[in-house]
């Protein structure tokens, strides 16, 4: 029956999706090979760049522009949801940050919604580089704000007994340094789940789809528009998703600095 022949072939090749996402030299440059994930990254920087020179050319006091009236609308969300809400005291001076991290992370992962694209936000490599960026930073700025001893007895708060001081401290010193790693992996491991599901909607769709249409089959069809629901589902899930990492990324970094240049 076609049907089951297309049930076979789905098998068959989600066996194989996993593969899909390996990192794979797609050409180099003076012998620096370019995965696909690094190129969708620069793409998704180039947009980025594109963004705020068309947008800062056509700044105005009450904004006529729909497209510059959404970017400002979206610097101002990350101005006042992230920065002053989390932050707190000085946040202006990165609101910059925040925003790049931000408006970088969202396009990336709405890149990797359109079909034959990748997410750069799908790769561990990448992930890491923006963890380590926004650790690094958070990290410069408790220093230069508390000086080294300030930013060392941060990690043991006030209050605490002097006899669970060192224990304290360790155990927030510890914290400290893995917020790279939880940044990175969070990032990566949501991104990467939900692309690889609809890698298998879109695979099951095309399967069954292909089957009704070119055998003629109704009864293939009823999956094959099962899937598409599914898949059509998923897509307007994942660009939630998409909004929300880019969102969550930005805020736990806010938070992180706050936490930095105001100890508690």
């Amino acid at each position: 029956m076609p049907i089951v022949s297309a049930l076979n072939d789905f098998v068959a090749e989600a066996q194989h999706i996993g593969s899909s996402f390996d990192s794979v030299a797609v050409f180099s440059v003076f012998g620096w090979e370019i995965s696909q994930y690094t190129l969708y990254m620069f793409i998704a920087l180039a947009v980025v760049l594109l963004l705020i020179l068309v947008g800062g050319r056509k700044l105005q006091l009450i904004p006529h522009n729909k497209f510059t009236g959404t970017l400002e609308y979206g610097y101002e969300f990350v101005q006042n949801s992230i920065g002053a809400d989390v932050i707190g005291e000085g946040f202006k001076k990165h609101i910059p940050f925040l925003a790049t991290l931000f408006f970088f992370i969202l396009v990336a992962n709405v890149i990797g919604l359109i079909p034959g694209a990748k997410a750069a936000t799908g790769s561990i490599s990448v992930t890491w580089a923006l963890a380590l960026v926004s650790f690094v930073y958070f990290n410069f700025y408790g220093l230069k704000q508390l000086g080294i001893l300030g930013y060392m007895k941060s990690f043991a708060p006030h209050g605490v007994p002097a006899p669970m001081i060192p224990v304290v401290w360790f155990l927030e010193f510890v914290s400290m340094v893995i917020r790279v790693l939880t940044l990175a992996v969070r990032l990566y491991g949501n991104m990467l789940a939900g692309h690889s599901i609809l890698a298998v909607f879109s695979l099951a769709t095309t399967i069954f789809l292909q089957t009704a249409i070119f055998q003629m089959d109704i009864v293939a069809g009823i999956p094959a528009i099962a899937w598409f629901f599914l898949l059509f589902f998923m897509y307007a899930l994942e660009t939630l998703v998409a909004f929300l990492q880019a969102y969550v990324f930005a805020i736990l970094s806010a938070s992180y600095i706050g936490l930095a240049i105001h100890p508690h």
